[in-house]
């Protein structure tokens, strides 16, 4: 697997900030189920149909992308099969910038023509909740994905969590994806098709490898696409109004308005789009202290509806990226972020062979309760009995 370290030679770079985008946060906070942290700091995912690996130093993002593979069947491909192309087919100029096809590509997936820093002052000066996460959560950035793969992942999401939702998507792109490109002992493979996803049997070939009723979902989707609509379908609808589009999501089998919600905001440019889910209901009753008109215990389309414009009238039309930072925020693999620097005076009072988490959280505790304690008076006071 490529390494910043060892082949900077090979590797192309842009400038970016942290503030703009964060890896580790973007790429692991449930928009999209292909990338994986294959080093550390090095996220390596299929991206356009090529194979890529991202990581970032200071104010660079730096990125590797691998040569597609061309034979299967007489050569088994390795690491040093997957060169990135010398040549690099320079077709787009922005600012006296020209860009190469793969910077364009890059720029494309991340967004990055939407000024973030400037969307986090927004928010910031509206919601004094939002500015207390902004920077501990900066650079939470939202993708722009191909229109089927982000449809049919989120069809998997359905009482799903985000390693298993991970798994489902990896074994669907093994058995029905295109082989892109094979590093050390992991094959990488292209999202299926539409025509693919549509024939008969995959129901049946889904539900073995572990789908159950999504499996029918995925298989009458695509086939309702393809008979209904046509091919270019999908992406078409990032030309029409965001409740048209939601709407038209709504028909497919297995597309909630959850759902449809998320492939608007994740891939059919709909950034007023908020996907409403339990979680994002515990959000906003919580920190937002919203309370339903009609005191709903369930999700119904119009309690969806009235968070989405609670959120909408409180952060703008970008609405969809600011609450994908308080969903990252609220996710329990990134609570770790939300804990205050061990200060140089328990540094110096954890021993060495205190190495362990649960020893130092102990200390880090302790120390904030000694810090909050109030000074008692040695001084006693006598009670009058009346």
């Amino acid at each position: 697997m490529a390494n910043l370290s060892l082949r900077r030679q090979m590797w192309r770079s842009l400038e970016l900030a942290t503030a703009e985008l964060r890896l580790e946060l973007t790429l692991a906070c449930g928009q999209s189920f292909r990338w994986r942290e294959t080093a550390e700091g090095h996220w390596t995912g299929v991206m356009g149909g090529r194979v890529w690996t991202l990581t970032q130093l200071k104010n660079q993002l730096w990125y590797y992308v691998y040569e597609k593979q061309q034979d299967t069947a007489h050569k088994k491909w390795t690491e040093e099969d997957c060169e990135p192309e010398t040549k690099y087919k320079v077709d787009v100029k922005a600012e006296g910038h020209a860009y190469s096809e793969e910077e364009k590509l890059l720029r494309d997936y991340f967004q990055l023509n939407v000024n973030f820093e400037e969307l986090y002052k927004d928010w910031g000066e509206r919601d004094p909740h939002f500015k207390k996460l902004a920077d501990t959560f900066s650079g939470v950035r939202m993708l722009r994905q191909d229109p089927t793969e982000c449809l049919f992942s989120f069809i998997c999401t359905s009482n799903n969590h985000i390693s298993r939702i991970q798994g489902m998507v990896e074994r669907l792109c093994q058995t029905l994806g295109t082989k892109l490109c094979q590093l050390d002992e992991t094959s990488y493979h292209d999202f299926p098709t539409l025509s693919t996803l549509a024939e008969s049997n995959v129901e049946t070939c889904l539900r073995d490898l572990g789908f159950g009723y999504r499996a029918k979902f995925l298989q009458q989707s695509a086939k309702t696409i393809l008979d209904s609509h046509g091919p270019n379908w999908l992406s078409g609808l990032r030309n029409v109004p965001y409740c048209e589009a939601r709407d038209a999501l709504r028909t497919l089998s297995g597309v909630g308005t959850k759902v449809a919600d998320c492939v608007c905001l994740m891939s059919l440019d709909k950034p007023e789009a908020v996907p409403i889910d339990t979680h994002v209901w515990q959000i906003a009753k919580r920190d937002y202290k919203f309370v339903s008109s009609h005191g709903q215990k369930t999700i119904t389309d119009k309690l969806h509806r009235d968070i989405g414009d609670f959120f909408r009238n409180l952060w703008g039309p970008y609405a969809g990226w600011a609450q994908s930072v308080l969903f990252c925020s609220d996710l329990k693999k990134f609570q770790n972020l939300k804990q205050k620097p061990v200060t140089k005076k328990l540094k110096r009072e954890i021993k060495c062979e205190d190495t362990d988490k649960e020893t130092i959280q102990r200390k880090i505790i302790k120390q904030e309760n000694n810090k909050n304690k109030r000074p008692v008076s040695k001084k006693t006071t006598k009670t009058s009995v009346k």
